[in-house]
């Protein structure tokens, strides 16, 4: 798809653990390089993006999860957490204090080009800002350009590297901050 759409988004609430855990699941390996296996991608998704682990988001009181509609149905998400990791990569990068990290931010397939990301970004920009917070960062893969590209037109600019471990592996990723 790659026209707009009308997309709403609100914070997701425990109704929509099911639908959001299968998006999570669907969208995750599209952000993956392709030397990821698929069982270091299904690793992490059955680590982090079941439903019972977006249950623990949803009560605690330093994530807020994000969600995208089209027509009712979710066509995407966003993870949004209060701090910095204890990362020597990312204590460098992220100087400005108080920080929030868009952990993630993943749109279906079908609905790439649609506005879907933005209403995401747009959304999490907004309430970091009402937050305390200084700035947003996040990490995405030294490979995924399309992401890099994607960040930078909301003005996230490189500041450093970490790692991130995928399952086996450990991936490079970019650190990207703005400030809100």
């Amino acid at each position: 798809m790659t026209h707009q759409v009308a997309v709403v988004v609100t914070g997701a609430v425990a109704a929509d653990l099911p639908e959001l855990a299968r998006v999570a699941a669907i969208t995750f390996p599209l952000a993956c390089p392709p030397s990821v296996t698929p069982e270091n991608v299904q690793a992490f998704i059955d680590e982090n993006l079941t439903e019972a682990r977006f249950a623990d988001y949803l009560d605690d009181p330093d994530r807020q999860v994000l969600v995208a509609r089209h027509d009712e149905r979710i066509i995407g998400y966003a993870l949004l957490i209060r701090g910095v990791l204890d990362d020597d990569g990312v204590q460098r990068a992220v100087t400005a204090r108080p920080a929030v990290e868009i952990s993630k931010i993943y749109v279906l397939p079908d609905n790439h080009g649609s506005g879907a990301a933005a209403a995401l970004m747009a959304e999490a920009l907004e309430r970091a800002g009402k937050s305390d917070a200084k700035c947003v960062w996040l990490g995405v893969n030294q490979h995924n350009q399309r992401a890099q590209r994607f960040y930078a037109k909301h003005g996230f600019t490189i500041s450093g590297t970490k790692t991130f471990r995928l399952g086996t592996r450990i991936e490079n990723d970019y650190v990207m901050v703005r400030p809100v």
